[in-house]
This record gives C-alpha cells, sequence and structure tokens, in this order.
C-alpha cells in the first residue's frame, strides 16, 4: 500500500512598526513689506522656532514621507493655497490682516519596522 505523507508548517509572523514623526513648528507675523503684486512671500528668516529664535531654512518635507500645515490666523489654509521651499513660503493672498499670526508645521517620518518570523514544521 502507498502512503502520501503531508508536511505540516506553520509561520508566526510578529511586525512592529514605529512611525517616528519629526515635527518642526514655525512661526510668523504678517509684515506688510513681504507682500508682493498679491503674494505674500516669507523669507525663511522671517520665521521663528518653537524657541522663539530666528530660523536660517525651513525644512523640507521628504517626498511621500511627510506633509506641510499652513494655519493663517489660526485657520488651516488648502494646500493648492501656499508653496514651501527651504528658503520662503509663498501664500497667494493679499488679504490677510497686519500683524496675523502665521504658523507653518512641517511633519516627516522615519519609519521603522522589524519583523520576527518562527517557522514551526
Amino acid at each position: 500500500m502507498v502512503e502520501l505523507f503531508k508536511l505540516k508548517i506553520t509561520a508566526d509572523v510578529e511586525t512592529t512598526v514605529l512611525t517616528k514623526p519629526e515635527v518642526e513648528k514655525f512661526f510668523y507675523r504678517l509684515d506688510e513689506q513681504h507682500y508682493d503684486q498679491g503674494v505674500l512671500t516669507i523669507p525663511a528668516g522671517a520665521f521663528v522656532d518653537d524657541a522663539g529664535d530666528p530660523v536660517a531654512s525651513i525644512t523640507e518635507v521628504v517626498t511621500d514621507n511627510g506633509y506641510y500645515l499652513l494655519f493663517v490666523n489660526g485657520v488651516l489654509q488648502q494646500e493648492g493655497l501656499y508653496t514651501v521651499t527651504a528658503d520662503n513660503v509663498e501664500i497667494q493672498t493679499d488679504e490677510i490682516p497686519e500683524d496675523a499670526p502665521i504658523t507653518l508645521i512641517v511633519t516627516n517620518f522615519a519609519p521603522e519596522a522589524d519583523t520576527e518570523t518562527t517557522i514551526t514544521t
């Protein structure tokens, strides 16, 4: 008689993922001299960080792994209304009141993942 032998294998997988967000905040009070033909261009040096110190450049987001949030006078702005570079922030408007607070939040992620697989036969 012929007997069929079957191999039984089980695998237990445990994955740990750490998103590790890196958040930076930049603060600015509107200065009329930064307006030019309906565009507000805020140079990086006009922003201060959480400690109140001037910044040399604006942290850029990592492609596909970060994002910006821009608040003007406490209101979150649509992404299409502004652009961010290391040198400046441009906002397409000339209707922001003088001395209005503008806050830029830069969030980048440095994710780490670790997987442990245990195979039992």
